[in-house]
C-alpha cells in the first residue's frame, strides 16, 4: 500500500479521491486551507495517517505545508488538486502575486520543490488550458486588465507544462497531469456534465496503481485515457523558461542541482 498525500482534499475532487484511496487501504496525508476547513474532514481522519494544515496562496504557510508532510514522512505519490476558479479580481497574496497564480501554480511547484520526492506525481489541469497564452512576460498579471477565465487558462497550461517539465528533469518519478473534465463539484457547478468519479478515479489510478498502463511519465490524461496536450506543454524552450519565470518569483530553483 502506498502512502499518499493530496493537497485540497477538505471537498471535491481531492475528498474523493482520498476517500477511495483510503478505501483501497493506502495511507493518506490530507490537507485543509485552516484548522475551520480541517473540520469537514471529521469522517475520515481518524483513519488517515495525518492531516496538514496551511493556506496554499502563502510562500510561508506552503513552506510549512511541506514541513509538515515530511516530518511524517516520505511519500510515495503527491496529488497537487488543490485550485482555484474565477477569481473576480487580481486578489493579491501575502507575497504580492496573483492568487490565481499563487495557489495554482506556485504552490505546487514549491511543494514539489519542498516536499521529499515521491515516486509519483500527479497535478490536476484543465482542458481549458488550451486556450492559455504561451506568453510569459505578464503571467502575474501586473500589466493586463485582469480576466479571470484567461488566468485560470493559464494556470492550467503552466501546471500541465510543469508535470511534463519534471518527467524530463527527474526520470526516476512518474510525473503526469489530469484534466479530470467538468464535473459537478463546488468549482465545476452542479450543471456540469462530466463524471465526477471519472475525475478523481484517473488521479487515484496514476498515483497507486500497479498497472503498467499506469507507470508513465510526461502524460496529459483524461478519463484514464492520454490525451494530446497543447504543443506548448511538451515544448522544451517553454518548459525552461517557465521554471526560470517560476523560480523568479518564488525565488526557489526546482532544478538548482541539475537534476
Amino acid at each position: 500500500m502506498s502512502r499518499i498525500f493530496i493537497t485540497g482534499s477538505t471537498d471535491g475532487l481531492g475528498l474523493a479521491a482520498a476517500r477511495s484511496l483510503m478505501k483501497e487501504g493506502h495511507d493518506i496525508v490530507l490537507h485543509a486551507r485552516s484548522r475551520e476547513r480541517a473540520s469537514a474532514l471529521a469522517e475520515i481522519s481518524p483513519t488517515a495517517l495525518g492531516i496538514v494544515i496551511g493556506d496554499l496562496a502563502s510562500a510561508t504557510e506552503t513552506r510549512s505545508i511541506a514541513e509538515q508532510v515530511n516530518a511524517i514522512g516520505r511519500m510515495d505519490a503527491v496529488i497537487h488538486n488543490a485550485g482555484i476558479y474565477l477569481e473576480r479580481s487580481r486578489d493579491e497574496t501575502p507575497d504580492g502575486h496573483a492568487k490565481t497564480l499563487a495557489v495554482n501554480v506556485l504552490a505546487p511547484y514549491l511543494l514539489t520543490a519542498w516536499i521529499t520526492r515521491p515516486d509519483r506525481l500527479v497535478y490536476l489541469s484543465s482542458g481549458m488550458h488550451r486556450s492559455g497564452s504561451n506568453a510569459l512576460d505578464d503571467i502575474d498579471w501586473k500589466k493586463r486588465p485582469w480576466n479571470a477565465s484567461q488566468a485560470y487558462s493559464e494556470s492550467k497550461l503552466y501546471i500541465a507544462t510543469l508535470a511534463a517539465t519534471i518527467a524530463r528533469h527527474w526520470p526516476d518519478v512518474f510525473s503526469n497531469a489530469v484534466d479530470p473534465g467538468w464535473v459537478p463539484t463546488k468549482m465545476g457547478g452542479v450543471g456540469a456534465p462530466d463524471n465526477l468519479e471519472m475525475g478523481h478515479l484517473t488521479q487515484t489510478w496514476l498515483a497507486a496503481s500497479d498497472a503498467e498502463a499506469a507507470k508513465v511519465s510526461g502524460g496529459y490524461w483524461y478519463h484514464r485515457q492520454r490525451r494530446e496536450a497543447a504543443a506548448e506543454v511538451g515544448d522544451a524552450g517553454f518548459q525552461d523558461a517557465l521554471v526560470e519565470k517560476l523560480a523568479e518569483l518564488t525565488g526557489v530553483r526546482l532544478f538548482a542541482d541539475g537534476r
